[in-house]
């Protein structure tokens, strides 16, 4: 029989450290194309992981190269984050993007968080 092993979560509370906030858009009013900023609905702070190497050629070939997880506290009722919502990260890094978020779902190592797919926005 195996020894029992502790493995610590993969993400604590102390590894959010980048804030993060969501937005909602709405069209453009007049002729014009695009989308403008609506509203803010929620700010926190966040982990941001990239696309793990070991998934690099399948992400390339998807062209989802630009796609990033976040790990965020579950906010529960406060905010619940939908595929039509945009998110920011305010770091240097990612200064001035905005990432549409693509799915989310809740960690399954640790039910207190939930993680985000986005990708960015075109």
């Amino acid at each position: 029989m195996r020894p029992f092993e502790y493995k610590p979560p993969r993400v604590q509370t102390g590894d959010l450290r980048t804030p993060v906030i969501f937005y909602e858009y709405q069209p453009n009013e007049g002729p014009e194309p695009g989308e403008m900023e609506k509203r803010t609905l929620y700010s926190c702070f966040a982990k941001i992981d990239q696309v793990w190497m070991r998934d690099l050629e399948q992400a390339k070939a998807n062209g989802t190269t630009t796609d990033i997880t976040i790990s965020v506290r579950d906010p529960q009722a406060q905010y619940i984050a939908d595929n039509k919502h945009y998110v920011e990260i305010d770091a240097a890094e990612y200064r001035g993007k905005r990432y549409a978020i693509k799915s989310v779902r809740p960690d399954p190592q640790n039910k207190r968080f939930i993680r985000v797919i986005a990708g960015l926005k075109e």
